[in-house]
């Protein structure tokens, strides 16, 4: 028997779905919507990037956005910004962060909260007028395809600009593929840092090479299967596929069609791609996409450049680039690119309308969003740079940030989430300034990479970091409060590692001078130029443990009791302004 949200897409879903959110939306908006029929309006919906946030917050949604590989075009940050500005403000400010923001994902693409379905056709109207689409933006879909952040402007190994332009406009658009098993994510990689992090996507194309009737040629290797969440992470396994620029578009096709035709849709929890990888196995799906889904004779895997992934690979600077963030040169004679920090990837909109200004007026106005939730202001020529730099934003979302800023990443937590189990973002934001005044590194120490996801889902890609940290509940004086597990030496490079728990429910309050006691022993332990992931390898489970000592600090804990109980975890009230409850999402 299916699942029964199969049942509720049977009916309606893909692009079918758009007319009936525009109908509810003129016919009085959330209440237009039979009460009885939410739940499956609420699972269609999530195919135009349309989330209903969680419960208690009834008649608020969540709008995602979609933009391959991360480029937003001339005016369409300001767009973005402008709805945020008019339409994301909720019925109380979020004491951090104020009210009406954009969030950057983790997937290259653009997150906005409090919208009203009756706004929803104004707002496509304004995003749309600049090309900004909500389309196959969540649900049972091909989401955001993530790629190298800086295609067409620094030089790749292989060009994958084509090819991700191609995915999403021809594969991506295709209604008949809309309603797969489960969320399903691609990636592209051209230039050899990594970046596009194809260890954890569904299907991952990485730069290779091959000898092939006598002649080098370069292209893609693939590999399927990749993810995170359910403490099951997956490293994207080799296909042992080799295939040209050419032909890449139709083995991506290709493995898209066959997950859609033959993977599982009764249990959710283990349909995902990358369990279709091991209940198949390697040999089963390339012998398959041989025989249905290709026309072409598949080459054997290539040589790789993993050797060379720098990319939260957790090497050291010295190696290459492990994110985005800072000054560096195009390969545009006389033109650079500005990378900035945004922690945890939240930026008010009147802060993201001016950065759309400094972008116009010192760039080509086009903005890449990185994978790491932050922006890069590109085309910037060499002899504006200085006064680019002295612009006061700059000062707040700084190309140099400090190591903890520069590593944070933070998932959207209870404050939105359906499934989350702590507050993630607010938190984060004192944590960051609380370890910065507290915690001295090594000068050659440049980022310690923190993510924070508020459950085991893993939005926020704890798995991945050097220090990862996934919400849990505890109990302290008798009483249920938010806590962490914590885990160290996760990385994404040639060898994707995934963090090792150190420590379990620990209190929030008791978790920054846990995390200072790590850092300093690290500080204390280390050889001379070891990362952390480096000196987490060398060092022992018991060693890390008794390091990692959680201990009370005048760090100021912000909401300890369980802010998944109260209607929004900022407010004075306990009571959500309507009392229905609605289904827990399902991203």
């Amino acid at each position: 028997m299916v699942h029964k949200k199969e049942e509720q897409k049977a009916d309606c879903y893909g692009d079918d779905v758009r007319e009936h959110i525009l109908e509810f939306a003129e016919n009085g908006g959330y209440e237009a919507i039979p009460e009885d029929e939410r739940d499956t309006w609420f699972t269609r919906f999530k195919f135009w990037g349309l989330f209903h946030q969680r419960s208690g917050q009834e008649s608020y949604f969540m709008m995602r956005l979609t933009n391959a590989s991360g480029i937003l075009e001339p005016g369409q940050l300001r767009a973005i910004a402008e709805v945020a500005r008019d339409y994301a403000t909720g019925p109380v400010e979020n004491p951090e962060f104020g009210n009406g923001w954009v969030d950057f994902t983790t997937r290259q693409s653009v997150q906005l909260h409090w919208l009203k379905l009756e706004d929803v056709p104004a707002i496509w109207d304004h995003l749309e007028s600049t090309g900004v689409s909500s389309r196959s933006a969540g649900g049972d879909t091909m989401r955001n395809i993530s790629g190298t952040a800086l295609h067409g402007k620094v030089e790749e190994y292989v060009e994958s600009g084509p090819l991700l332009e191609k995915f999403q406009n021809e594969l991506r658009g295709d209604d008949a593929l809309a309603n797969m098993p489960r969320k399903f994510n691609i990636s592209v990689t051209g230039g050899k840092s990594g970046c596009a992090q194809d260890s954890i996507n569904d299907i991952g194309f990485e730069p290779a090479r091959k000898e092939i009737d006598g002649e080098e040629v370069k292209g893609f290797n693939v590999r399927i299967g990749g993810g995170l969440g359910g403490r099951q992470p997956r490293a994207a396994t080799p296909l042992d596929v080799f295939v040209t620029p050419e032909q890449a578009y139709e083995v991506g096709r290709g493995f898209v069609e066959l997950y859609h035709d033959h993977g599982g849709r009764t249990n959710r929890s283990k349909n995902r791609a990358r369990f279709f990888a091991e209940d198949w196995g390697m040999e089963k799906i390339r012998k398959t996409l041989q025989a249905g889904y290709v026309d072409f004779e598949l080459h054997t895997a290539g040589e790789d450049f993993r050797e060379e992934y720098t990319y939260n690979a957790g090497k050291s600077t010295d190696a290459g680039k492990h994110d985005h963030v800072g000054v560096y040169d195009q390969k545009q004679e006389g033109l650079k690119y500005v990378g900035l920090n945004v922690p945890v990837g939240r930026i008010p909109a009147e802060d993201a309308i001016e950065l759309a200004d400094l972008a116009d007026e010192y760039g080509s106005g086009e903005i890449r969003l990185t994978r790491r939730q932050n922006p890069v202001v590109v085309d910037v020529h060499e002899d504006g740079l200085e006064d680019l730099l002295a612009e006061p934003l700059l000062e707040e979302y700084q190309p140099e940030p400090s190591p903890f800023e520069r590593g944070a990443m933070a998932c959207t937590g209870t404050e939105f989430c359906s499934i989350a189990l702590t507050e993630t973002k607010g938190r984060m934001a004192r944590m960051l300034r609380w370890l910065n005044k507290n915690v001295d590194l090594p000068d050659d120490v440049e980022k310690i990479k923190m993510h924070y996801s508020g459950c085991t889902a893993d939005c926020g890609q704890a798995m991945t970091a050097d220090i990862g940290l996934q919400g849990m509940r505890a109990r302290k004086d008798d009483q249920m409060v938010e806590a962490f597990d914590i885990g160290v030496g996760g990385g994404i490079g040639e060898e994707p590692s995934f963090v090792e728990w150190v420590q379990q429910r620990v209190p929030a309050d008791e978790a920054p001078g846990a995390i200072k006691n790590l850092l300093e022993a690290f500080a204390a332990h280390r050889t001379e130029g070891q990362t952390f992931r480096q000196w987490v390898e060398a060092t022992g489970t018991e060693q890390l443990i008794e390091f990692c000592e959680p201990e009370e600090t005048d760090f100021e804990a912000p909401y300890m009791g369980d802010a998944k109980q109260s209607w929004y975890p900022f407010a004075e009230t306990e009571s959500a302004p309507t009392a229905e409850s609605v289904a827990p999402s399902d991203d």
